[in-house]
């Protein structure tokens, strides 16, 4: 498992070096003067030349990326147009932001998934699985950001019985930040009143995210129950009369996650991507809003921090879910070690 796990990481770093080298050219080819569009139409010139020789975008490409990557390798991803700050110090703001919401999205899909799935295995051919596969051909074909909208409308404008901005209601301080994620903080600091108004600020836009990915994974679920139902060894256990709930949960479950598993990780970490529309129209405070800002008004630095910070969290969220599947299924292991 060791060898396995170097493996992996070995191959994403270099994944992620040339995502780096990628975006750091398209950021740098986008149209527009990033002095200019910083400092404005009244900036003078000279103002506007010394702030691009501050970004090195006077230099050659690979001149700008050598000075970029030393800068990162000292912890410096430079400095924000649009705040002004240190791009460390905005990523360490609005991360955490994005982490809770990815954090509770990916809980409602896998448990609305888990759920769904064995459900429509359960009833085969019925009323429920009939639905749950009409639902998931509707959640795969409608976007996240449709969704937000249509929540931001009822519960916004008609049913307003849930917040839909924001991460906290009007009044309501925020936790003393140990993780900047506000459910925990406010748990750890005996707020509960908090962490209850913080939790409902996150339903919708959580729910929006999980939507799609909660029924493709129950429709994937379904059917993997359903094709490992009908194999020997479940025969076999049948014929020794043990009841179809533990059957299900104990001899299916295992043997039908492994692709589950693979989908539900790739799913989690697009999320950072599906996230950028939906913590807009929530005004929701996270990497993700920050980085449509950046993108709008071409912050280089943040612009190449953003898409780099997303692309690390999808490495890893794919290093864990390979190491899940082939805790799951040794074959799968031994084969790519091999």
């Amino acid at each position: 498992m060791g060898r396995y796990i170097g493996k992996r990481i070995l191959q994403s770093l270099l994944v992620i070096l040339g995502v780096s080298i990628l975006i750091f050219i398209l950021s740098r080819v986008i149209p527009g003067d990033p002095g200019r569009l910083a400092l404005g139409p009244r900036a003078t010139q000279e103002a506007v030349d010394a702030l691009n020789r501050e970004l090195y975008v006077d230099r050659p490409l690979p001149v700008q990326y050598v000075y970029w990557l030393r800068d990162v390798f000292r912890g410096d991803l430079g400095t924000s147009i649009i705040t002004r700050r240190s791009v460390s110090l905005d990523v360490k703001q609005f991360l955490p932001a994005t982490i809770e919401l990815m954090l509770f999205a990916g809980l409602f899909m896998t448990l609305g998934a888990i759920f769904l799935g064995k459900k429509a295995a359960k009833h085969r051919d019925g009323v429920i699985d009939g639905l749950v596969r009409f639902l998931s051909y509707a959640g795969i074909a409608m976007p996240a950001f449709v969704v937000s909208i249509l929540l931001l409308l009822l519960f916004g404008h008609f049913w307003q019985v849930i917040p839909v901005l924001g991460r906290l209601s009007p009044g309501v301080a925020a936790p003393n930040r140990v993780t900047g994620l506000f459910f925990i903080d406010s748990l750890l600091a005996g707020r509960f009143a908090t962490a209850w108004d913080a939790f409902l600020h996150i339903l919708l836009p959580a729910f929006a995210l999980s939507l799609g990915g909660m029924f493709q994974n129950a429709r994937l679920m379904r059917n993997a129950l359903v094709e490992n139902s009908g194999k020997e060894y479940m025969t076999v256990s049948r014929s020794y009369g043990l009841p179809e709930k533990r059957l299900l949960n104990r001899y299916l479950m295992k043997p039908s996650s492994g692709s589950v598993i693979t989908v539900m990780g790739l799913d989690l970490a697009a999320m950072l991507g599906n996230a950028f529309l939906v913590e807009k129209i929530f005004n929701w405070p996270g990497l993700s809003n920050y980085g449509v800002n950046a993108m709008l008004n071409k912050d280089l630095n943040a612009i190449v921090a953003v898409v780099i910070i997303i692309g690390i969290i999808y490495t890893i969220v794919n290093i864990i879910v390979d190491m899940i599947v082939a805790y799951l299924d040794p074959r799968i292991r031994q084969k790519r070690v091999a």
